[in-house]
């Protein structure tokens, strides 16, 4: 299979201590992974991850091939330009090795606490990200005092900037990346018929925008890989339970956002999702309930033997 394929943290159980995520992506590069790849959210229990960029620092100094994710860095809550630098910092540590997904935020009790109207976050997104790159570009960010030009220092080691990812959900927000010619990073938990249409619709965007096209196609999908049907089983129920009532629909399954099941059906759902949607990079989340992370590990590597048709 021509894709690349990523993984998120897998255990986030002991909290966020640096040897623990550390560990993890060491041994998702030792693997070959792709990439390793953390989401953004707030306010919730010791697993909230407020600060991926921090945490990806960590794992820059003990890794050193493995590219670097966020799935959702969320920019209607920052400052333009000390985002720049925040990015630009992590580019510089990891030597080029960062990609960019950025988002706009959907939790309501954020842009409350960060006073933020939650109207304006398509604005925000799209202010704050445009001076971005502006500032990445080598653009004067300033004039100082006497009248002469500030850059932002230092730049990104990857010229003019890292990938950017738009995380989006809606036709909004659909329209809006592709409006910014940029990939769009599909939601984890749209069933495959909707990622169908959603793509449909982005690279009509795309057109419209005078846009070129944009090969790149990540999705995000939760996978776990085994030959013991119960497991699998329990695994999918889990996951259904775990599921916000707000997103429980009778006529969409978790089979219908995730792939599990034994190499097979793995292989068989895999081929359907690059035929159907032209799929360049898989970012396999992991942390499922119940499943320790021995079992997930071997899930990892039957992913992989699966993708390079060992």
């Amino acid at each position: 299979m021509n894709i690349k394929v990523a993984v998120t943290a897998w255990s986030a159980n002991a909290g966020w201590g640096a040897n623990a995520l550390c560990r993890q992506a060491e041994t998702a590069e030792a693997m070959g992974f792709h990439s390793f790849w953390l989401p953004e959210n707030h306010f919730g229990d010791h697993r909230s991850v407020p600060a991926p960029l921090t945490l990806l620092a960590a794992v820059a100094a003990r890794t050193r091939y493995i590219k670097l994710g966020s799935s959702s860095y969320l920019l209607p809550i920052r400052h333009a330009l000390l985002a720049a630098e925040e990015v630009a910092v992590l580019d510089q540590l990891s030597n080029g090795r960062v990609i960019l997904g950025v988002g706009r935020g959907v939790q309501g009790d954020v842009f409350r606490a960060f006073a933020i109207a939650p109207g304006d976050k398509r604005k925000l997104f799209q202010a704050n990200l445009t001076r971005m790159i502006a500032a990445w570009s080598g653009q004067p960010i300033v004039q100082s005092e006497e009248g002469e030009p500030v850059f932002l220092a230092p730049l990104p080691v990857q010229r003019p900037h890292p990938p950017i990812w738009v995380a989006a959900f809606g036709a909004l927000a659909l329209k809006q990346a592709a409006g910014l010619g940029l990939p769009y990073l599909a939601s984890p938990i749209e069933p495959l018929a909707k990622l169908v249409e959603n793509y449909g619709a982005y690279r009509q965007a795309l057109r419209k925008a005078g846009q070129a096209p944009v090969s790149t196609t990540p999705v995000m999908r939760t996978v776990f890989i085994t030959s013991d049907r119960k497991v699998a089983a329990a695994v999918r129920q889990r996951l259904a339970d775990s599921l916000p009532a707000r997103m429980r629909h009778k006529d969409v399954t978790v089979d219908d956002w995730a792939i599990i099941g034994d190499r097979d059906y793995a292989t068989d759902k895999l081929n359907e999702y690059i035929e159907r949607l032209a799929l360049s990079h898989l970012i396999a989340r992991g942390g499922l309930p119940g499943v320790a992370g021995v079992a997930q590990l071997k899930s990892h590597e039957y992913l992989l033997d699966i993708v390079s048709g060992r």
